[in-house]
C-alpha cells in the first residue's frame, strides 16, 4: 500500500521524466504518490512538447484529469476539466495531448506499461477486464448537493467514474466559502485529494492550489472551513466512503531518556529522565475567529437536525483531556487498591525520576490485583474478526470493504506534517 502523505505542497516535489511508454514526445511528472508494491500512482504531469500514443491496452485502472491544456481522446478534444477513464486490461483508442498541458495522471492496480495494439476494434479484452472506457467534459456537467447526511449545506459533488463492483470512485468535490465542519472523521478506504482551486483550512494545514495528500483507511482528520472563493479538489477513494466521527480526541506518550536531557547530551552514568508529550500541548491556538465562527455554525447545524454532538472546542486550548484520562486512572488505580493490591493506596509522586529499584514492588508483587482500568473502546477490539486473518493484518491503514452493522474499527493517529520548502510554512497542528 502507499505511505501516507499529509499534507504536501506539489511544488515541494522534484520534477522526474515521465513514465509514459510507448508515447512520442517529452512531458514531465512530479510523483505524487507511489505504492512500491504494485505500481499504483498519482502524478502530474507536464507536457513540454504535443505528445501522442497509438491505441493500446493499460496494465492497470488509468485515469487523465486536464488542469489546463487540450487532450484528443480518438477523435474527441476535451479541454480544461476533461476526464479520461481507461481500465486495465481494455482495449483504448489513440490519445494526443497538446503542449503546454497540465493534468492529473493516476494508475491504480497496476504499473505503467502499456501494449500497443492495432485498432481497439480487432483487440481482445483481457479475460477479467472490467468496465469501458470513459470519456467526460466535467466542466460542462452540473454541481448536485453531496448526497450523504451529516455535513452542513455548501458541499457539491460531481462524480467522474464509480467502479460497480469495488464502489472504487472518483469525484470532483466543491466546499462554497463559508461551509465548515468541526468533526473529526476516519475512513474505511483511504483518500486521496489534489486541491485545483480555493481555500481551506483544516487540523492538517492549508488546502490550495496544488497541495495534496493521500491518507490511507482509518486515518484521523478533521476540523475544516473554507475560506475567500470556496475550494475545489479532484478526490479519490479505493472503496464507499462512510463517515466515522470522533471529538475531544486526546493522547499522550513519554519515554526515558537515557543519554540527553534539557542541558544536552550526557552519556556519564546518571537516572534515566522521563519526559512525556500531549496532542494537546502540540496544537497551538492557530485557529482564526473566522475559522471558530464558522466551527460553531458546523456545531450548531448539526445540534439543529437532533444530531448528538460535542461542543467546538478550540485544539489546544481549555484543559488537557489525556491528563484528565490519567488522573481518572490513578484514581480508580487507587481506589481499587494501588501499589499493594489490599486497598492500600500510596502517595508518593509518580513523576520522580526512579532513580532506587523499587525493590518493594518486587517483594509482593505477586500480591497485586489486576486493575481493569476502562478508557472505552480499544482499536483492536473493534476491528472485525477477518481483519485479523486476512492478506492485510499487518497493516491498519488498508481499507477493507464495510456495510451498516460491521463493527467500526478505531482511527490510527497521525503524525504532524513536514515543512513545505517552497511555502515556508509549517502545516497544521497534526491531530
Amino acid at each position: 500500500m502507499r505511505p501516507h502523505v499529509e499534507l504536501i505542497q506539489e511544488d515541494d516535489y522534484v520534477w522526474h521524466a515521465a513514465e509514459l511508454p510507448t508515447g512520442e514526445g517529452r512531458a514531465s511528472e512530479r510523483r505524487l504518490s507511489v505504492d512500491e508494491e504494485d505500481g499504483s500512482s498519482s502524478l502530474r504531469v507536464d507536457f513540454h512538447t504535443d505528445w501522442g500514443r497509438s491505441p493500446g491496452i493499460h496494465h492497470a485502472n488509468t485515469e487523465y484529469y486536464v488542469l489546463d491544456g487540450e487532450i484528443d481522446y480518438g477523435g474527441r478534444r476535451i479541454g480544461k476539466g476533461g476526464y479520461v477513464y481507461a481500465p486495465k486490461g481494455v482495449p483504448t483508442d489513440y490519445l494526443r495531448i497538446a503542449e503546454g498541458t497540465r493534468l492529473l495522471h493516476y494508475r491504480e492496480y497496476g504499473d505503467a506499461g502499456f501494449d500497443p495494439i492495432d485498432s481497439v476494434a480487432s483487440a481482445k479484452r483481457w479475460d477479467d477486464a472490467r468496465e469501458d472506457v470513459i470519456v467526460i467534459d466535467s466542466e460542462a456537467m452540473p454541481w448536485d448537493a453531496v448526497p450523504n447526511p451529516g455535513p452542513m449545506p455548501g458541499l457539491f459533488i460531481k462524480y467522474l467514474h464509480v467502479d460497480p463492483t469495488t464502489g472504487f470512485y472518483t469525484r470532483l468535490v466543491h466546499a462554497q466559502e463559508g461551509w465548515a465542519d468541526h468533526r473529526l472523521a476516519h475512513h474505511p478506504c483511504y483518500e486521496e485529494a489534489y486541491t485545483t482551486e480555493g481555500h481551506m483550512e483544516y487540523n492538517f494545514g492549508t488546502l490550495d492550489l496544488g497541495t495534496y495528500f493521500f491518507r490511507p483507511a482509518r486515518v484521523k482528520h478533521g476540523h475544516f472551513t473554507t475560506m475567500e472563493g470556496g475550494a475545489t479538489w479532484l478526490l479519490r477513494s479505493d472503496g464507499e466512503l462512510a463517515n466515522w466521527y470522533t471529538q475531544n480526541e486526546w493522547v499522550m506518550w513519554g519515554g526515558e531518556g537515557v543519554n540527553y536531557g534539557p542541558e544536552g547530551l550526557d552519556d556519564s552514568p546518571h537516572p534515566a529522565l522521563r519526559w512525556a508529550h500531549s496532542t494537546h500541548a502540540m496544537a497551538q491556538p492557530w485557529r482564526t475567529d473566522e475559522d471558530m465562527r464558522q466551527l460553531q455554525a458546523s456545531w450548531q447545524f448539526q445540534k439543529d437536525q437532533d444530531r448528538f454532538d460535542a461542543p467546538v472546542t478550540h485544539h489546544g486550548s481549555g484543559t488537557d483531556p489525556a491528563a484528565v484520562a490519567i488522573a481518572k486512572a490513578m484514581d480508580a488505580y487507587n481506589l481499587q487498591g494501588g501499589h499493594d493490591g489490599h486497598g492500600h493506596s500510596h502517595d508518593h509522586d509518580h513523576d520522580h525520576d526512579h532513580d532506587h529499584e523499587h525493590e518493594h514492588e518486587h517483594e509482593h508483587s505477586h500480591e497485586r490485583e489486576v486493575i481493569n482500568l476502562d478508557f472505552g473502546w480499544f482499536g483492536r477490539s473493534t476491528e472485525h474478526a477477518d481483519e485479523r486473518t486476512d492478506d492485510q493484518a499487518h497493516s491498519w491503514g488498508a481499507g477493507r470493504p464495510w456495510k451498516a452493522g460491521d463493527p467500526i474499527p478505531a482511527p490510527i493517529l497521525s503524525s504532524l506534517p513536514v515543512r513545505s520548502r517552497s511555502r515556508g510554512r509549517w502545516d497544521g497542528d497534526g491531530m
